[in-house]
């Protein structure tokens, strides 16, 4: 098996000042309105991605880790000044994209960003080998990708309609099984990426977010 994965997982550690509990990565139902709760996935994937560049980027990134939940929460709500959903979420890759360019501008960064969008229309999907080599060359990069899944199909382990950040791929010599380990709810969970690809019926896609 072959496995590409981000450097540091702690980076997304987080903790609770009142309760002492940790979590991995931000919790949509962190958000102080019923809207950005329901809604919030997609800023919420951001924040993550952002913060974990951001501690690549410091010279002491990891000084103030782990993130306090409060900390946490203002990033989110800063990201969610940009990264806004519509009344249908953020139910593409592109608006998610444009978005982020925005972020990007008013917070002075320089950022290259990539899509590989899995269509409805299966004929017109790409082929799953290509789709491993995209998350493969983030993940070498040491960068979440975030991942939008508008039908989970058979793969239960994930909601549809909804964001969540790719920390890591393992995938088989033959390219035709493969295991995403992702950030969702607070909590590290495992996906049957190829039972997803194959059962999907509204597909969803992927970004790769990358700060110059």
């Amino acid at each position: 098996m072959e496995i590409r994965s981000i450097l540091n997982e702690n980076f997304f550690k987080i903790k609770d000042e009142d309760t002492q509990d940790t979590f991995y990565g931000c919790h949509q139902a962190w958000y102080t309105t019923k809207w950005q709760r329901l809604a919030g996935c997609g800023p919420t994937v951001v924040s993550n991605i952002m913060h974990y560049l951001n501690c690549k980027r410091s010279d002491s990134g990891t000084t103030n880790l782990p993130l306090t939940k409060s900390e946490a929460l203002s990033l989110m709500e800063e990201v969610y000044q940009y990264v806004t959903p519509t009344l249908r979420g953020i139910p593409t890759t592109k608006l998610l994209y444009d978005d982020v360019l925005d972020y990007a501008k008013v917070r002075a960064l320089t950022m290259t960003l990539e899509i590989l969008d899995v269509p409805k229309k299966r004929e017109l999907r790409p082929l799953f080998r290509h789709l491993i080599a995209f998350l493969d060359k983030a993940l070498s990069k040491d960068t979440p990708i975030a991942f939008l899944n508008l039908d989970n199909g058979a793969e239960k382990r994930l909601d549809s309609w909804h964001w969540v950040t790719i920390i890591s791929l393992e995938y088989a010599a033959d390219e035709n099984t493969a295991i995403i380990r992702i950030l969702d709810e607070g909590m590290i969970k495992k996906v049957d990426l190829a039972l997803w690809f194959e059962t999907t019926k509204l597909g969803g896609g992927f970004v790769s977010i990358e700060v110059d």
